[in-house]
């Protein structure tokens, strides 16, 4: 793999990688682009390790670190995360991203954050910012280890950061980072770097359909129109907060009429919408609205006003590849709203350009398969390598346990009882922690009612908002019970669905009850509708593949190293339907199984 992505880096060639878990990825990336780059210094080329979370920085940092030890290399890096996130001022990370960027710009034009007023003029940078600088030259830091020093010296850890970066051959960033075109190129320029001398190393990189589409959508609720409109009245602004309140009656008036809503949801073209904005002239609109917005930020953290201006701005945009939905919803305390959003179906859009300016991507996963599908997603020209798993056979048990199913029509209280019994009487046999995964929080809660009466060990249950303290509470906890066992019951899509490294074979068995399919709403039939247009596959790569590659990265929760030893169990029949069966790795080698306590007794009684 080393070899394979070094030879496409010196040939400026892209390349999709499919590896298992634990082969190496990031080790293999990481030297291949940093041999070339160091060999090649008059290209001046800067490696960006991109990835989804923050949780898998810390891989590629040990990875650098490593490597600087072993090779003795000079390396400059820089550990990236979203500014928001960086920022030590109180309370900010409660705040939208949007709103976040322009109560900093606020901040700093009013002198008001000593962090950043602490670091100098940017031609001539304070002693504490110059002692700074020179204290972590050459070192190798996890965002949070800069944090703390830059916190120290009463500096802004973001600019540090930044400051470093111009010199870093390096940069470890979030997809947004790279992904958004707008944060992308303020990026580049305060680095002082060029998008054709980047190598982007995508990690997890089955993410990157999602994460493009999320970038290219934008959507507006009447919550958010109710409280632009007070921003407006409490600034003077009487007449613009009559004009945001009359959008607010238009989504009501669509509601109304357009067929289907009182299902939940219902198309709307852009027309509708524009049409209806006759008591001022759309441009006007949108930049009374993003006055207000402006004038907001100036004294509060939060501008409902700057949402509805960047909705406003794109809703304009254009109809090809994308999808105009309005749909009802309730808060949590019963309230009724509305949400008219725009919704990107194609992730070449973003990501077509991306490639044609980089110098190389590698974009890589241990469930970027089948290989085709992403190619055809991505959009770009590009080389495909599939590696197996170099992990003994012996060590890993794979189930089809054809019993019960989660399919829809035939869920009941029968079913439940059954799925819940299976998941009890298999995990009160492992000889240590499970995990279960199901498609949705509700359908676990269902099946936990019976579950919880049948287990005999500790159940952990993943809520779905926690936050990132709750999330590894939970599983410090959980890794605890590593001698004992217990269960850890969450959704595949979930926290702990994919992402998470539990080392030293903490996890010894993972259920995955039924197929997490996606809602067959509108947005799921626009997705199949457009990639069977594009490609005639469109049951294949909107709704069948994208299910079975959550699955699939939930299974990767166990086997995490060449002595771990599991099981994994895929409890539904639909996993024996030739639709589905065809798609799993061709090297996973599988039992269908209706009685698989005598057989899993018997695997973990081996030695290994």
């Amino acid at each position: 793999m080393t070899e394979k992505i070094l030879d496409c880096i010196t040939k400026k060639q892209h390349l999709l990688v499919h590896a298992p878990t634990g082969l190496g990825k990031t080790a293999a990336a990481l030297s291949s682009a940093l041999s070339y780059s160091l060999s090649n210094p008059q290209k001046k080329l800067t490696i960006f390790f991109v990835t989804p979370k923050h949780t898998q920085h810390k891989i590629a940092i040990e990875t650098l670190r490593t490597l600087k030890e072993r090779h003795s290399l000079n390396l400059e890096v820089i550990d990236l995360i979203g500014k928001r996130w960086m920022c030590i001022q109180p309370g900010v990370t409660d705040m939208p991203s949007s709103d976040f960027s322009d109560y900093c710009k606020t901040m700093i034009k009013n002198n008001a954050c000593q962090y950043y007023a602490n670091l100098g003029p940017s031609h001539h940078p304070s002693f504490e910012t110059k002692l700074t600088l020179q204290d972590l030259k050459g070192k190798i830091l996890h965002v949070e280890e800069l944090k703390e020093k830059a916190q120290t010296q009463k500096l802004c850890p973001y600019e540090i950061t930044i400051l470093l970066g111009k010199k870093a051959q390096i940069v470890i960033a979030d997809y947004l980072h790279l992904l958004t075109p707008s944060i992308r190129t303020d990026l580049l320029e305060k680095l002082g770097k060029k998008l054709d001398q980047a190598i982007i190393i995508f990690d997890e990189a089955h993410n990157l359909p999602d994460k493009s589409r999320e970038v290219l959508s934008t959507q507006l609720s009447t919550l958010t129109l109710e409280h632009a409109a007070k921003e407006a009245a409490g600034l003077g602004h009487k007449e613009i907060g009559e004009d945001v309140l009359k959008l607010k009656q238009i989504l009501e008036s669509l509601a109304q009429t357009k067929t289907g809503i009182t299902e939940t949801e219902a198309v709307v073209t852009k027309e509708e919408f524009i049409n209806q904005i006759t008591f001022i002239n759309y441009e006007e609109l949108t930049n009374n609205i993003a006055f207000i917005a402006a004038q907001t930020r100036e004294h509060k953290e939060k501008s409902a006003a700057g949402a509805v201006a960047e909705f406003l701005t794109a809703w304009p945009g254009p109809d090809h590849a994308f999808v105009r939905i309005l749909t009802k919803g309730f808060t949590t305390r019963g309230r009724a709203f509305l949400t008219l959003s725009y919704n990107c179906l194609d992730p070449s859009i973003l990501l077509k350009p991306l490639a044609e300016e980089s110098h190389t991507i590698i974009a890589m996963s241990g469930t970027l398969t089948p290989l085709e599908m992403y190619q055809d997603l991505f959009g770009f020209p590009s080389t495909i390598q599939s590696y197996p798993n170099p992990f003994p056979q012996t060590n890993k048990l794979s189930l089809i346990l054809p019993d019960t199913t989660t399919k829809y029509t035939l869920r009941d209280t029968a079913m439940f009882q059954r799925i819940a019994a299976h998941c009890a009487t298999i995990t009160n046999i492992i000889p240590g922690n499970s995990a279960i995964f199901f498609p949705s929080y509700h359908l676990r809660d269902e099946i936990y009612k019976h579950f919880q009466h049948q287990c005999e060990k500790t159940s952990f249950l993943e809520q779905a908002r926690m936050t990132k303290q709750e999330k590894t509470d939970m599983l410090e906890n959980f890794k605890k019970y590593n001698h004992l066992g217990a269960v850890l019951l969450g959704a595949s899509s979930g926290n702990f669905g994919e992402g998470i490294d539990l080392k030293d074979n903490i996890l010894k068995c993972v259920i995955i009850v039924g197929l997490p399919l996606s809602k067959p709403d509108i947005q799921t039939q626009a997705l199949i509708h457009y990639y069977d247009f594009k490609f005639n596959k469109g049951w294949d790569y909107g709704y069948n593949l994208p299910a079975l590659i959550r699955c699939f990265q939930n299974a990767g929760r166990a086997i995490r190293s060449a002595t771990d030893k599991g099981v994994i169990i895929y409890l539904d029949e639909r996993y024996t339907w030739q639709t589905y069966f065809k798609a799993f790795p061709k090297d996973e080698q599988f039992k269908i199984n209706k009685e698989p306590l005598a057989t899993i007794k018997e695997f973990f009684s081996q030695k290994q």
